[in-house]
């Protein structure tokens, strides 16, 4: 019976060694459950305000690109307006020279016979 009985009490001091392993084991396994929720909540909170961010970000680019373009329009516009007025230089410039020439022309007659 006493064979029995260490027999008995080496078992239960193993089982007890393991439950105990267990127990530190799975306080090993809270401990890191408990870093990854806090890493993942550290992490949700930086995307909410990274995901803010990008969505301010994105509506000034978008208010800048609308600007741009009614700068690239108003640019152009001038542009067109400008060669315009150029052309039309051009051509009463032509017709000013031909006129003033026509008008040299006739009066030239008139200074000859004095």
């Amino acid at each position: 019976m006493t064979q029995q009985a260490a027999a008995l009490q080496t078992y239960n001091n193993e089982l007890v060694k393991c439950i105990e392993d267990l127990r530190s084991r799975r306080e090993e396994l809270n401990r890191q459950i408990k870093l990854e929720e806090e890493e993942k909540d550290r992490l949700q909170h930086d995307i909410r305000v990274l995901s803010e961010k990008l969505s301010r970000v994105d509506k000034s680019l978008q208010q800048r690109l609308a600007t741009r373009a009614t700068y690239d329009r108003t640019i152009a516009e001038t542009e067109a307006a400008y060669t315009k007025i150029l052309e039309s230089s051009q051509s009463l410039l032509s017709v000013l020279k031909q006129e003033a020439g026509n008008l040299s022309k006739a009066t030239e007659p008139l200074w000859k016979e004095y």
